[in-house]
């Protein structure tokens, strides 16, 4: 009997020993294909030797110092390196451990800023039905995931609500593309001028949606007119590319296809593959500058921020990709993965949609591809595909509740940059087969 409070407290799951490349092994011996990163994190797959070179030579040098004492070369260097390479006026960098201390890091960055321009009413914050922030308490009240959120609810700051951007499931049959997208604008322009402009802080998105609704990009104008709003009424837009960021969609940054550039931006998952916790937030100039004109500090912090070895991890991961041209791989290899994924998963009759952008997919099945009826949540399709996938060697992040937190379910795709075309092949071929046979069976 383990002691440890697993993710169920039922079962104890497999042992992992071992891992290299885009496999793990399992205690006998079994190798599964990683195609989804645990939860989109292991960008250049296990045991890249460059990473693990670079974390050494970090150890032997220096672990961990606290930041109320000492910087470090490898964190700076860090922060130069991911200022360097972002967009606009992305010129701070603070580094935390995950993606949920990130968005509370982000939460708080923003309403500070208010505080130190002489603007204490804003208070509020406008986020997305069926989005997903983090599990802490402030990310968890931002985020839309209704089945996360039930029973800490009374727990939750009030968020401001609007629709998710999902042209699958939200667009009406009489509405172009551009209609849909102006509906969802005009709905976000409403939802800001009824609260009062004056008492909002920011409107918190993930560029791509992860987890909850299987890698849903925004349609095409949305987010430029996101950013038009936020500025029209002096609010901060913070993009959250914890799960989609750091290269996962083809760039580094995913809303760097949008054509946009955000206020604040939360990143973790790919920053540092795996390696070592770490997360960050991109901050740019205007609130930075707000700060060291005002109070002169930030009032946050954790005990493991700005962590040597962590950063270590995530420079090496990070110049690995850029070296190594991985970006143009991402590319490369999303485009294949889409492509199959369409043509072969597509002409299921359970699969209603395949989408997303670069090595970040989503798959939705349904029990009817003409109404795009879901399947009984009684029935937990999306568990049996999961469990039917690692008994063939692969692993692939399957989710319940796509469409309001009950109902609905999807399959996450985000293999390692390093994937190969057979690699892709045999995750949807495996597919193919899961899908007919549990579907087969309901």
């Amino acid at each position: 009997m383990s002691r440890i409070i697993h993710r169920s407290l039922r079962s104890v799951p497999a042992v992992a020993t071992g891992a290299h490349g885009a496999y793990i092994f399992d205690a006998q011996g079994k190798q599964y294909l990683d195609a989804c990163g645990g939860a989109a994190v292991s960008c250049l797959g296990h045991a890249h030797p460059d990473v693990l070179a670079a974390m050494h030579r970090q150890i032997d040098q220096l672990a961990y110092a606290h930041t109320s004492f000492f910087t470090s070369d490898t964190v700076e260097q860090l922060a130069e390196q991911l200022t360097r390479t972002a967009p606009g006026d992305l010129n701070y960098a603070y580094f935390v451990s995950g993606g949920s201390e990130a968005v509370e890091t982000a939460l708080k960055l923003a309403r500070q800023y208010f505080v130190e321009i002489g603007q204490p009413a804003r208070t509020r914050f406008i986020a997305r039905k069926q989005s997903y922030h983090g599990n802490t308490l402030g990310a968890l009240a931002v985020g839309g995931n209704e089945w996360r959120r039930r029973q800490f609810a009374p727990l939750l700051i009030d968020v401001i609500r609007v629709s998710a951007c999902n042209e699958y499931r939200d667009r009406r049959a009489d509405e172009t593309q551009q209609q849909y997208t102006q509906r969802l604008l005009s709905e976000l322009e409403q939802a800001i001028v009824d609260a009062g402009p004056e008492t909002i802080i920011g409107f918190c998105a993930e560029t791509v949606v992860g987890a909850t609704s299987g890698a849903t990009p925004p349609t095409p104008g949305y987010l430029q007119g996101v950013r038009r709003l936020c500025d029209k009424y002096g609010i901060l837009f913070i993009a959250d590319e914890v799960m989609c960021g750091m290269g996962r969609t083809g760039t580094l940054h995913a809303f760097e296809q949008d054509g946009v550039v955000p206020d604040l931006v939360t990143i973790a998952k790919g920053l540092g593959g795996g390696y070592q916790p770490i997360g960050a937030v991109l901050a740019s100039e205007k609130i930075v500058s707000a700060l060291q004109a005002g109070s002169g500090l930030f009032q946050h912090g954790h005990t493991y921020i700005c962590h040597a070895t962590a950063a270590a991890a995530a420079l090496a991961v990070q110049q690995v990709i850029e070296r190594d041209h991985l970006l143009e791989a991402v590319q490369q290899q999303g485009a294949y993965l889409h492509k199959a994924l369409r043509d072969v998963l597509g002409e299921l009759p359970h699969v209603g949609d395949t989408r997303g952008r670069g090595l970040f997919a989503g798959v939705e099945l349904v029990r009817d591809k003409a109404t795009k009826t879901p399947f009984d949540p009684a029935m937990k399709l999306h568990a049996a595909i999961k469990a039917n996938c690692m008994a063939r060697g692969l692993l692939v992040y399957p989710m319940g509740g796509t469409l309001d937190g009950h109902y609905g379910d999807h399959i996450l795709i985000a293999p390692p940059f390093i994937v190969t075309p057979q690699q892709l092949d045999f995750v949807v071929d495996t597919l193919n087969t899961v899908i007919r046979e549990e579907t087969g069976k309901l």
